[in-house]
């Protein structure tokens, strides 16, 4: 898959990184999606035992047929201390290092970690949104900003997900009874389309198929990698 050059630096001061976001913020853009979104990549990240390294792995999925198309997987040094609600500078290299070995480009990502729902409503769900001009969704398993009600317990019941006045995200239950995930917008999709995807991929789990299955992937390259 084809990636444009990217426009920054990783390797970066706090402040410069923060000013990076405040830009690609600006340039998110939410609105419905503008095709029918099948092919659902899903990426997920988790960083080597030594610390010094970051791996992605992305799985592409087709959410008609239920099966996995393409998985790859891509390590890449870490350049950035861990600095809370700037974790994209530390899992951005490796995810772009991992989608750019698709050979077919994906209608959709979803990604472990946040979109608008971030302090500058930029995280990783926007920052890759943005360079790779998919449409992109932030699926989390825990809250980064915000208050919400806790929605009912049957599957597809929601909530919002407030933010300095705002609607930063939903809080979504994907399978009845069990806790639910914080959906927001990445790029090229409004809210409610982001919802639905996130509600039609998580098939079995809690999690969406697509980044449940990129974080087994992860997972096992890491184990075989020790």
């Amino acid at each position: 898959m084809r990636i444009p050059p990217i426009p920054h630096r990783w390797s970066v001061t706090t402040r410069q990184a923060i000013a990076i976001q405040q830009r690609l913020a600006e340039r998110v853009r939410e609105r419905p999606p503008r095709e029918e979104l099948h092919l659902v990549a899903g990426v997920d990240a988790a960083f080597s035992r030594d610390g010094n390294s970051c791996i992605a792995g992305v799985v592409l999925w087709d959410s008609l047929e239920h099966e996995v198309i393409e998985r790859h997987v891509a390590v890449r040094r870490l350049t950035f201390p861990y600095v809370p609600g700037l974790l994209s500078f530390r899992e951005a290299p490796a995810v772009i290092g991992a989608l750019r070995k698709l050979r077919v480009r994906p209608d959709a990502l979803i990604c472990d970690g946040h979109g608008r729902a971030h302090p500058r409503r930029c995280g990783l769900a926007c920052h890759l949104g943005v360079l790779s001009g998919l449409s992109t969704v932030g699926c989390a398993k825990s809250r980064l900003v915000g208050e919400y009600r806790e929605p009912r317990a049957e599957r597809g019941a929601s909530s919002r997900l407030m933010h300095e006045g705002q609607i930063v995200g939903h809080v979504l239950r994907t399978r009845t009874g069990v806790k639910p995930v914080f959906v927001s917008v990445g790029h090229e999709i409004d809210l409610a389309a982001a919802v639905n995807l996130v509600l039609h991929c998580a098939t079995r789990f809690r999690l969406p198929e697509p980044t449940r299955l990129a974080d087994r992937l992860v997972a096992e390259f890491k184990r075989h990698r020790s």
